[in-house]
């Protein structure tokens, strides 16, 4: 909005800071977080009133994990409601790419307000069906694809590799639609310790805002190799919005939390990132950036399906940062330590960007 003020009185004097993607990715940050920290007191006293027993623990899960009875959920509330408002403030509203990645964001945040809020109301740990909620997430992430593609073409490029690409033809819409599905949901498996999604989901952005950024500027995108995204620079901003909204959030969920993010937040991050990874035409180099939400999401799919054939576990529990808490280790060490890890695959991905 700010953007499209500043272009309509033609940029004078000091609003010619707006033509300038850094100023206003800047600024996304500066007000997503303040925001975050301005509101984050209120929406927790106002979920732990309406909430009153909080999210729902398993049973099954972590004895330590009972200790947190009474925390609240869905303060992804608290982060979709700062990004939302920095982003409408900073980014070009004109572009197809924002109204995407936010139809997206808002969507994912909504199915996962609906499974938190039947969480609480039951007081189980159950939710929507499952079905469900993937036939709502398909639909939501096919029709952000299809305005995607409108942009962007349908063509898969490969890392590593200069100017490789296949074209997927509509099959694409498949694809993007599972990229931006499978990475909401593994974010969403990945929230189970307080600060261990928020960390890496803010590395991660902070990885796209620089591929986008770089995606979005022709000379830059030639010189590296990788596909030239006209308008994709604009998401820098919005992974911007996610960072600062990301970092608020993460004063209050510090170990112990004050508030959870719930499938609110975590639903919506990763489908965001998804979204992003799409635009930019890097939807492999995500899951090696993503790489923690990659082995956390993969850790259920084989832990069920050895049960279900052998009765057999090849983890103590998962996702796998349980198995690591059955091991001995601490909460705070798990987290720290997949931070770390979350880091490390975030370098790699960027590599990918120098070498082909």
């Amino acid at each position: 909005m700010l953007y499209l003020i500043a272009e309509y009185l033609g940029f004078p004097g000091i609003l010619n800071l707006f033509r300038y993607l850094s100023f206003r990715t800047g600024g996304a940050v500066g007000t997503a977080l303040v925001l975050g920290l301005i509101i984050g007191p209120r929406f927790i006293g106002w979920l732990r009133v309406r909430q009153g027993k909080g999210q729902p623990i398993r049973d099954d899960g972590p004895q330590s994990h009972l200790a947190k009875r009474g925390t609240p959920t869905m303060g992804g509330l608290m982060i979709l409601t700062a990004m939302t408002i920095s982003i409408i403030l900073w980014m070009d509203l004109t572009s197809p790419f924002v109204w995407a990645c936010l139809f997206v964001t808002l969507g994912f945040g909504s199915i996962g307000f609906l499974d938190d809020y039947d969480k609480v109301r039951k007081a189980s740990t159950a939710g929507v069906s499952g079905k469900m909620r993937l036939a709502g997430e398909f639909v939501i992430a096919g029709i952000a694809s299809w305005i995607i593609i409108q942009q962007t073409g349908t063509h898969l490029y490969l890392p590593f590799v200069s100017g490789v690409s296949i074209d997927l033809g509509w099959f694409y819409i498949a694809f993007a639609a599972f990229t931006i599905v499978a990475f909401g949901n593994a974010v969403n498996l990945t929230d189970g310790l307080d600060g261990l999604a928020t960390m890496p989901v803010i590395i991660a952005a902070v990885a796209f805002m620089i591929i986008t950024y770089l995606a979005g500027n022709v000379k830059f995108a030639e010189y590296l190799g990788i596909p030239h995204v006209p308008g994709a620079g604009d998401l820098a901003i919005f992974c911007g919005a996610m960072i600062g909204a990301g970092l608020a959030f993460l004063w209050f969920n510090a170990p112990p939390a004050a508030v959870f993010m719930g499938d609110t937040g975590s639903l919506a991050l990763g489908g965001a990132l998804g979204a992003i990874a799409v635009v930019a035409h890097h939807e492999i180099v995500l899951g090696i950036i993503g790489g923690l939400f990659v082995v956390e999401a993969m850790s259920v799919i084989i832990q069920v399906f050895f049960y279900k054939r052998t009765g057999k576990r090849v983890f103590r529990m998962a996702p796998i940062h349980h198995h690591f808490e059955q091991l001995g280790w601490s909460e705070p060490t798990v987290v720290i330590r997949f931070w770390i890890i979350a880091l490390v695959l975030a370098l790699i991905g960027l590599s990918t960007l120098k070498l082909r």
